[in-house]
């Protein structure tokens, strides 16, 4: 079944060079020029995945992602002209898989797309549930359990999380999660993983008990996961 991509963008031309780009690589794709019904939109319709613009009209892609992410863990790749925005959207943890700076290419949105979405189906499986400790994890709903709860992850959270619980008790470097999480290998900052565990700490401190930590800091080095306390 062909997946289908929403473009959210008040650029009309720019909508539609992307969408003849995802076509050509085999996607179906759909526009809309305003932030106005595309919540909605979203929850009738269950795309694939969402380009999201910054700056729309009507409602900005800020209070779209966050009403999104209250019903759906739908991929959603953020397009901003702004390059400073790019820190201030991870610093905000709306839970989008990814961020895109304008002016850019539309190969290099498309590539991002195809990585996003590659990460929705992982690999590398958990060797044994045991592994990871008290936790569960789906992947094909992207959702984790423990005796706390269940949790959905977005497809970067989820991605992250699966490659520390492939390897419980090792030191992962942030170069290295950054080749698990982002496999078009692209150049992102130490910041970014670490904003990625900030958020993924923060839900899974929704289904453990208090004070219980797995993923684990190793100053300079990067972070491991491990069920027993620091």
């Amino acid at each position: 079944m062909t997946e289908r991509i929403l473009i959210i963008e008040d650029e009309t031309r720019l909508a539609a060079l992307l969408a003849d780009y995802l076509k050509a690589a085999g996607f179906a794709t759909d526009c809309l020029a305003t932030g106005t019904g595309a919540v909605d939109w979203i929850r009738a319709h269950a795309p694939a995945l969402v380009l999201l613009d910054l700056r729309l009209p009507g409602m900005d892609g800020l209070d779209i992602c966050r009403q999104v992410r209250a019903f759906s863990a739908v991929p959603i790749i953020m397009t901003t002209a702004r390059v400073e925005e790019i820190d201030r959207l991870l610093g905000l943890g709306l839970g989008a898989d990814d961020y895109v700076c304008k002016p850019y290419s539309p190969r290099e949105v498309v590539a991002r797309v195809k990585a996003v979405l590659r990460r929705l189906h992982p690999p590398e499986p958990v060797a044994d549930a045991a592994v990871a400790g008290p936790l569960r994890l789906d992947d094909d709903s992207l959702r984790v359990r423990a005796d706390g709860g269940e949790i959905q992850l977005t497809a970067v959270e989820y991605a992250l999380l699966r490659a520390l619980v492939a390897r419980p008790g090792k030191i992962l470097s942030r170069a290295r999660l950054m080749e698990r999480i982002y496999d078009d290998h692209r150049i992102v900052s130490d910041r970014t993983i670490d904003s990625h565990v900030k958020k993924l700490r923060k839900r899974l401190a929704e289904i453990l008990p208090p004070g219980r930590e797995l993923i684990h800091s190793v100053y300079s080095v990067g972070y491991r996961y491990e069920d027993v306390a620091d």
